[in-house]
């Protein structure tokens, strides 16, 4: 997001309807001054469509809204959505509406109508969960909502005025909708009085947010873009709308001289030799399509006939207005850019050709006859183009040469190419096209040079080639062709018919593999070259080269190899290239390759899988100097749907040095599903060198990626882990049969962050999921062991996997997990254990009167109504019922853990539990370590809420711990456990903690309605990426802990975070003393901490603060009174606008049944307790600003300048941005993941 520029002193206050300024003649006449406050409220307040607009750039209308920056500032554009300096070269005007529409307005006649709307604004809903442009629930998009009507409406969102589109110009936009949910989505642009139909679907739609990028073409003055939603009464009309790119749509801008290689048009704008009369409007005023340089070429644009192409089979003329109902056809023709022109479709059966023919040419001179033409591809993947050469004249004769081939999906755009011809004889062209099923091949604008001279007499040419499975670099050996009794699509192999679907399947059918063979794996020696097929439309494409015709540092020493070369496409700029449909695949499936890469400044090579519409980013090779041969493999995983590989390249041909990029030797690995490897067996992994038997699952919107770390981010073994990014995420390993009945299997993990989510272990068996594990919430900056014990029935051999899951619960933290380790025989009992998953090994003894239950129903017998785990109805517990009828009076129900492992040094066992409200039975619980002996024995709680309990625990041998529940006498009684947590050192005191171990009895789980954030805990020594304190209080160094938030994820309107303490009892009167830091730097951007009282009596704000000190931590203490049991609770969040900074706390000490002492004074290290939030600051901050904001207004008003230009477009500020795609810190073209 560009950052706004400040305006010079001399602005005029604009609104939509123009700007108003006063009268030449009108004396400047001071402001009286009792209204100047008035006025800046008005101004600060900042009333929709006014804008302040500096008028030190004064520029006709006409050149507003064009794309192109003509003031430096780039201020003309603001009308139309953009904001800040002038856009790099290859960047978009982007609007990504974080800051307002950018100008698109709401249209719409009914009630179903678009807005600017966040996903966290509304918690539930059928909209996204979070925006395309940030990838979180704080990013803004447009939407339009649910209609509850049943009447058919249209919901109809329209661009501002746009003017001068260059023939280059592409609009990418990203919609989130799903299938049912809308009737019809349509783009449209509008201009003069026709409106073309860009783009139409009535899905179905994928999940998640969905790319659509179509081609404008040279628009001529003004015009508008329409993007429209239909519902009807079984749709309910869900959709939403972000990140709309306008790429290469500026026209070039006047130059006093033109580089080398350029023409200089007659509006003084430069463009290249090769646009010349290439039947676009390239300078902007059509100079470069000049009849007096054009004259002499010869131009077929079918507007009439067919003119010299009228040797014609296959093809017919028409045009978009009034064709036939064809969702593949194009809306409209090159040459005007209308559905009103005529083009060339190929209305040929599919699989049979199409033939177009040119007269008999003879290229005069030495200079070579040059063919311009622009064809079209869509709708279908076997669509094919070919231009073939036929010498005529010659004594023996001739087979045509094929020159150009293209074939594939190249979406609805007009792509030009060009032939150079050089020929002593004379020749004919011949342009074949062949349609597969649903798809559509299109000619238009076929130009000759003036060196193309018809001949009279017409030779008899020769027949068409038969039209075949010719791959682009080359023909199929005739062992592969089709034969006449398989049906069309169909390999023949000796006696066999190979359906399409079992091509490249990874499964040989053939005796000689040629299903398998031109399926992603070459060396580039052979023609078919691996079945790749360049698939680009811009001034870069794929072309098999040897080494001798190569150059510069990446040239190969010997062979063939594929390398980035010129192209003569007008759309874009990255050159891709494709592998037929592939898969499914195995979970060992690789990718290996060499590759050089050498560009700079910028410059990248990537490898995409494309699966069904998505676009996955799996490997990237960024602008590098070097140029060398470098090798490198990529794990491509289980893939269950088929697939293609693309690899996308962009270097800058015309930069210093020799630059370029090349492909060799790709191999795909061990891809079958039916392939089992070495590594296959191996579960136990630490990832240092690969990932073992474990892979990405991919029908998730995320996937667990093994990075290599430095400094935050490291590793548990020494730096490297697979990470989890997005949503979702799951990590499979590969199926194994068990070794022994039963095994132990541990791990590091690591939950950071304060909206991270859960980490979930599951075995999945014959296609079920048993849950075995799973963690909620960050747990701090560091890495935690877990274990979990994998059961299994004597003797089977059934195979089983494991299922690592990640789901997240927002958009902020970090999952890992690292030495995954499998050994036989049972694990120790674990140190936490929420029986969210499992009973976690105990086992009740006598009458296995405790047991594992929730309460989602609503109707158990008894229990608590709620887990302390989730807080919910769903989160599971164990219970015992200590009424007569299964518990007699004074006897006891016991439950038992697993053996824990030695101790070496003391740890305390704390865990809640729960009573029923009429006489709660006790609680006791002993420590088995040889015998068993008696450590606490206490009553459960009458109430509602969990309490806390806690043990200290030395332990040398083996131990196990066993709860007893004692029977009350009473109906309807209960006792009920949850959150078992084993931590070393002692236990604290109730309500106290200094963070060196934990947070103690401290809760910081998100609680609902806040935004789901949560408290951290961590310390300075380990590097954090949110902001923190650099030292704790306790220790005053980097090693020691302490709690904390970071504010700045909250976002525009974010809510709070709550550190809540364990239940307190009633005190008339106690003292809650701590520590705590505050890291915001500036005035006006502060964090606020409050301490609240919260009981069934309600919730009261005791004490609270803002600040913005670094590096100082400052002591508070508050009187605390309840009369109720109580919980205190830190709440952080912000006092003002969004702003990175911590609040961090420490020392937290709750002295029962004790007033507060004033420590004696010191330099601003103390607090002293209030009960409300200090105001003070804030209203001096606000009278700054009023103060500001007068000497502007006083400025302006002193000034009275005119208005810097009229625009009879909506006000609409700003949107349009330079967004390039991140990943991983490093920065790549959007293109890189979008279609073509």
């Amino acid at each position: 997001m560009g950052p706004v520029q400040a305006g010079t002193a001399q602005s005029s206050l604009c609104t939509p309807r123009g700007c108003t300024s006063p009268a030449p003649s009108d004396p400047a006449m001071p402001l009286p001054g009792h209204l100047l406050p008035i006025l800046v409220l008005l101004l600060a307040a900042g009333s929709p469509g006014w804008a302040w607009v500096p008028n030190h750039c004064r520029i006709p209308s006409q050149a507003m809204c064009n794309f192109v920056c003509d003031c430096g500032d780039c201020l003309d554009e603001a009308q139309c959505g953009y904001h800040g300096a002038s856009p790099a070269l290859g960047t978009p005007f982007t609007c990504d509406f974080e800051l307002d529409p950018c100008g698109w307005r709401d249209i719409s006649t009914s009630g179903y109508s678009w807005l600017r709307d966040r996903a966290g604004a509304a918690l539930e809903g059928p909209g996204p969960r979070s925006d395309h442009t940030l990838g979180t629930d704080l990013g803004w998009y447009m939407a339009v909502g649910t209609h509850r009507g049943k009447e058919t409406a249209t919901a109809a969102l329209r661009s501002p005025t746009l003017r001068e589109a260059a023939p280059s110009c592409k609009l990418r936009l990203w919609y989130h909708t799903a299938s049912g949910d809308v009737a019809e989505l349509r783009l449209e642009l509008t201009h003069g009085a026709e409106t073309l139909t860009l783009w139409q679907s009535t899905g179905p739609w994928g999940p998640g947010w969905q790319e659509l990028a179509v081609t404008a073409g040279r628009i001529q003055g003004d015009f508008r873009v329409t993007f429209s939603a239909t519902r009807n009464a079984t749709h309910r009309g869900t959709v939403a709308l972000d990140d709309l790119e306008f790429w290469d749509c500026g026209l070039p801008t006047p130059q006093a001289s033109c580089p080398l290689g350029h023409h200089h048009c007659q509006n003084k704008a430069c463009v290249e030799l090769q646009q010349l009369c290439d039947g676009e409007d390239n300078c902007g005023d059509l100079s470069d399509e000049d009849p007096r340089t054009c004259g002499q070429h010869t131009a077929t644009d079918f507007e009439t006939d067919l003119g010299l192409w009228s040797r014609s089979e296959g093809w017919a003329r028409n045009h978009s207005a009034g064709s036939p109902d064809h969702p593949a056809w194009p809306c409209r023709d090159h040459s005007r850019n209308s559905a009103q022109g005529s083009f060339l479709v190929s209305v040929a059966e599919p699989g049979n050709l199409a033939a177009l023919s040119s007269p008999e040419l003879q290229a005069s001179g030495a200079s070579s006859c040059s063919l311009v033409f622009y064809y079209y591809l869509h709708g279908s993947e076997a669509g094919c183009l070919q231009l073939f050469l036929q010498t005529l004249g010659s004594s023996t004769p001739q087979a045509p040469v094929l020159l150009r081939r293209r074939r594939g999906e190249l979406g609805t755009t007009w792509v030009r190419d060009r032939v150079d011809i050089q020929s002593a004889h004379p020749f004919q062209i011949l342009l074949a096209g062949q349609t597969g099923p649903g798809g559509v091949v299109g000619l238009d604008d076929l130009i000759l040079s003036e060196h193309c001279r018809p001949v009279l007499e017409v030779s008899t040419p020769q027949p068409l080639p038969p039209g075949p499975r010719v791959p682009v670099l080359g023909s199929l050996p005739p062992s592969s062709r089709l034969q006449d009794f398989c049906q069309q699509g169909h390999l023949a192999c000796g006696d066999l018919c190979v359906p399409p679907e079992q091509l490249c399947d990874f499964e040989q059918q053939c005796a000689g593999g040629e299903d398998e063979q031109a399926c992603g794996t070459t060396d580039f020696e052979s023609p078919e070259a691996g079945g790749w097929e360049d698939a680009s439309v811009g001034r870069l494409q794929w072309q098999r080269l040897s080494a001798q015709e190569s150059q510069g540092a990446g040239a190969a020493a010997t062979g063939h190899f594929l390398s980035l070369q010129r192209a003569w496409g007008q759309l874009g700029t990255e050159a891709r290239v494709l592998t037929p449909m592939l898969g499914p695949s195995g979970p060992s499936c690789e990718l290996h390759l060499a590759y050089h890469l050498q560009s700079q400044p910028r410059g990248f090579l990537a490898l995409v899988v494309v699966d069904s519409g998505s676009r996955e980013l799996a490997w990237q090779a960024l602008s590098s100097s070097a140029g060398g041969w470098k090798v490198d493999k990529v794990l491509l995983g289980a893939r269950r749907r088929p697939f293609r590989l693309e690899f996308v390249g962009l270097v800058d041909l015309d930069g210093p040095d020799q630059q370029g990029a090349g492909v060799d030797n790709v191999t795909l690995r061990d891809c079958s599903p039916m392939v089992i490897t070495k590594r296959d067996r191996e579960v136990s992994c630490n990832f240092e060198r690969d990932t073992c038997s474990w892979y990405p699952g991919h029908l998730s919107d995320a996937h667990w990626r093994r990075v290599e770390s430095h400094g935050p981010e490291h590793d548990h073994t020494t730096g490297q882990d697979p990470l989890a990014r997005g949503h979702s995420a799951h990590l499979l390993s590969r199926p194994q049969v068990p070794a022994v009945s039963t095994e132990c299997l541990s791990f590091w993990y690591y939950l950071y962050g304060p909206q991270i989510g859960t980490l979930r272990l599951a075995m999945r068996r014959e296609g079920e999921d048993t849950h075995l594990w799973s963690r909620s919430g960050t747990h701090g900056n560091r890495w935690h062991q877990a274990w979990a014990t994998l059961s299994h029935q004597p003797g089977s051999q059934a195979p089983y996997q494991l299922l690592f899951e990640g789901l997240r619960d927002g958009y902020h933290g970090t999952m890992a997990l690292d030495d995954v380790a499998v050994r036989p025989g049972p694990c120790w009992a674990p140190d936490y254990c929420s029986f969210e998953d499992s009973d976690c090994g105990f086992s009740p003894g006598g009458q296995s009167l405790w047991r594992r239950q929730a309460n989602a129903s609503g109707h158990t017998a008894w229990g608590p109504p709620a887990d302390h785990t989730t807080e919910t109805a769903q989160g599971h517990y164990m219970v015992v019922d200590t009424s007569p009828d299964a518990l007699p009076w004074g006897q006891t129900a016991s439950l038992t853990s697993k053996e824990h492992r030695p101790l070496a040094q003391s740890a305390c066992l704390t865990f809640w539990y729960h009573g029923s409200l009429l006489s709660p039975g006790a609680l006791q619980v002993h420590l088995e370590e040889g015998r068993r002996h008696q450590v606490l024995s206490l009553s459960a709680h009458e109430g509602l809420a969990w309490q806390l309990g806690s043990v200290e625990v030395q332990a040398e041998q083996a131990w196990r711990v066993v709860f007893e529940a004692v029977g009350t006498g009473v109906a309807h009684s209960y006792v009920a456990l949850d959150d078992l947590l084993l931590q070393d050192g002692p236990c604290p005191q109730p309500g106290s903690c200094d963070f060196e171990s934990g947070l103690c009895g401290w809760s910081h789980r998100a609680w609902p309605g806040l935004g789901g954030y949560s408290w951290d805990w961590g310390g300075g020594a380990a590097p954090s990426r949110y902001l923190q304190p650099p030292v704790d209080h306790t220790l005053g160094t980097e090693a020691g802990h302490f709690a904390f938030f970071e504010t700045g994820v909250l976002g525009p309107g974010g809510r709070a975070a709550w550190l809540r303490s364990e239940p307190l009892p009633a005190t008339p009167a106690s003292c809650l003393r701590f520590w705590y830091h505050m890291g915001f730097p500036e005035h006006f951007y502060k964090g606020e901490l409050r301490v609240l009282l919260r009981s069934a009596q309600g919730q009261l704000a005791v004490w609270g603060t803002g600040g913005h000190r670094r590096h100082q931590w400052l002591e508070a203490q508050v009187e605390v009174a309840s009369a109720k049991e109580f919980q205190i609770v830190f709440e952080a969040t912000l006092g003002s606008q969004p702003a990175l900074g911590p609040i961090g706390l420490d020392d937290v000490e709750y002295l029962a049944g004790q007033h507060c002492q004033q420590p004696a004074p010191s330099l601003g290290d103390t607090a002293t307790p209030v009960s409300v939030p200090a105001v003070v600051g804030g209203a001096l901050l606000f009278l700054m600003l009023l103060v500001l904001l007068g000497l502007g207004g006083r400025r302006w008003l002193q000034k009275r300048r005119s208005c810097p230009f009229q625009s009879n477009t909506e006000a609409t500020a700003p949107g349009f941005d330079n967004i390039l795609f991140n990943a991983d810190g490093v920065t790549l073209p959007a293109s890189v993941t979008s279609d073509p």
